[in-house]
């Protein structure tokens, strides 16, 4: 996870040289939800053609991205948030959520760290906030992970003076076991303000975990708000595959979506073995056609 924390925590200074379902008829979910994409699918190419790779993720069908890696001096990929909320709504897409790497806060507590990150996301009309990582230095203990709770509080206080709100994404090491056979993530959704703090599930973790993503909406009502839908490649577990050709059976998954509170449903893939646009218009289409 290194590599994706580096990126994500880089890429705005690079760049300066969700699926949403329509309907849950089964679930009673809202209606009118649509179909989002995690923009770090697209971070070999957004770097050097964000207005190109807009246009190509709307062309595909979606109506939410998902940004990453923003800074005060880079801005999104070069641009102002002005600027790229203007590009958005150009091709009919909005962004309620931006992934956000905040260790240095959770370190040190310096509120100022996180006030920048907070504009930036406020400015092109985010609904949420979203830790993307923690690094492995900080949080290797239970302990730990109590400080990492403490803090995502305090900054959920900061992020709701913009009217945002503070979310989580997991990875796979937030359900390793610490002493006493406890969690991390445990540790975060009970010690956690519910009325701040969401969580944004992201599924094939959970279940390259060994976890089951609808026990955990039945234990937390409410919580998942957002949901990243990425599959599990059959031969190899460790890689991602194109939505409705892995091993993840999402039909039953979305059953719960009323359960797990779901708002957005967000894809993501960080891996090809074909075309990325291809691929991000075929997991579109698979959600589209087999799943609504």
């Amino acid at each position: 996870m290194n590599s994706r924390r580096t990126f994500i925590k880089h890429a705005g200074l690079a760049a300066a040289g969700a699926v949403l379902l329509p309907s849950f008829a089964c679930s009673g979910a809202a209606a009118e939800q649509k179909v989002g994409l995690q923009l770090y699918t697209l971070r070999e190419q957004i770097p050097h053609d964000v207005k190109g790779v807009i246009e190509k993720i709307a062309q595909a069908g979606y109506k939410e991205v998902e940004t990453f890696g923003y800074s005060a001096n880079a801005g999104y990929w070069g641009q102002d948030p002005k600027s790229f909320k203007d590009l958005l709504k150009a091709n009919g897409l909005t962004s309620p959520s931006g992934h956000f790497v905040i260790d240095d806060f959770i370190t040190s507590g310096n509120k100022e760290l996180l006030k920048p990150l907070i504009e930036g996301a406020a400015a092109i009309n985010n609904q949420y906030f979203t830790v993307a990582h923690i690094a492995e230095p900080i949080r290797k203990t239970l302990d730990d992970y109590k400080k990492i709770t403490a803090r995502l509080n305090e900054a959920a206080e900061l992020v709701a003076q913009s009217g945002l709100k503070l979310a989580y994404h997991n990875h796979a090491f937030e359900f390793d076991k610490h002493e006493g056979g406890s969690t991390g993530y445990e540790i975060m959704l009970n010690g956690t303000d519910k009325n701040l703090i969401r969580f944004e599930m992201d599924l094939y973790w959970v279940v390259r975990s060994g976890n089951d993503p609808v026990a955990l909406f039945n234990k937390y009502p409410g919580r998942f708000v957002m949901w990243h839908v990425k599959d599990m490649d059959k031969a190899n577990h460790a890689i991602n595959t194109e939505v409705g050709t892995g091993t993840i059976d999402f039909k039953n998954i979305y059953k719960h979506a009323k359960q797990a509170g779901l708002e957005h449903l967000i894809v993501e893939q960080e891996n090809f073995s074909k075309d990325p646009y291809v691929s991000i218009k075929q997991s579109f289409d698979y959600v589209n056609q087999k799943l609504i």
